[in-house]
């Protein structure tokens, strides 16, 4: 997941870089809207961090000039602007949210989280309700049922076994998963996706005769119902 800053601040923007790396993103940071339209050009980003108040061309201008070809990359304006008025300009110009500064930076990694799982939604599908055998999962509302009755998931639950479940019997190797759900490439010695399926296996599987969870060894992870 690769994040494009605009900022003029080089103390913030240094500061932002070194907190969102640690969260595993890749980040770049350039400091006028000039430059930043030049990087676009040359690069793609799964996010951007606009300040408005910078050289050249100001952030709201060119969350304006992305708009016009790009109405899918997420943009977050971060600005020390904090009246409706401005945050109804950066909206207008279809900004996907509005950080006021000062700002915790652990809020800024909420919301990247939130529009990652809202694009990953709509990547997974338009379906509002995919069901297999007894198993439903309800996309709009976010909630999974067995047999009719509701199972409980967290976030990357959820979203791991939607991965599975809009391709029933495809099988999704450990890196593809790590790709599609957490936006990083798993060392292939970590285990976390074996936990992760073993979570699911114990809330989706583990109570039913039925199991939809397997594993082929040495290849992945696959969701159907075995003949």
């Amino acid at each position: 997941m690769h994040i494009l800053i605009l900022e003029d601040d080089l103390v913030l923007a240094a500061e932002l870089k070194k907190f969102l790396e640690l969260e595993d993103y890749r980040v770049s940071a350039v400091h006028d809207g000039v430059s930043f339209l030049e990087e676009i050009q040359q690069s793609n980003f799964d996010f951007y961090l606009l300040d408005i108040n910078v050289p050249k061309i100001n952030g709201l201008d060119v969350c304006k000039i992305i708009r016009e070809k790009d109405t899918e990359t997420p943009i977050i304006i971060i600005s020390a602007y904090g009246e409706l008025s401005d945050k109804r300009k950066a909206f207008e110009n279809l900004a996907d949210d509005y950080l006021v500064k000062p700002f915790q930076f652990e809020e800024l990694q909420m919301r990247l989280s939130a529009l990652q799982r809202r694009k990953l939604g709509a990547e997974l599908g338009e379906s509002s309700r995919i069901t297999i055998h007894d198993l439903e999962i309800l996309k709009n509302e976010q909630k999974v049922f067995r047999a009719g009755k509701e199972i409980n998931l967290t976030v990357k639950e959820y979203f791991l076994l939607l991965l599975l479940a809009e391709s029933p019997g495809r099988i999704f190797s450990k890196q593809q998963i790590s790709e599609k759900v957490w936006d990083i490439h798993f060392s292939t010695n970590t285990n976390t996706i074996e936990v992760y399926i073993n979570f699911l296996r114990k809330k989706i599987d583990r109570d039913f005769d039925t199991k939809l969870i397997h594993t082929r060894t040495g290849f992945g992870y696959y969701l159907k119902v075995e003949e």
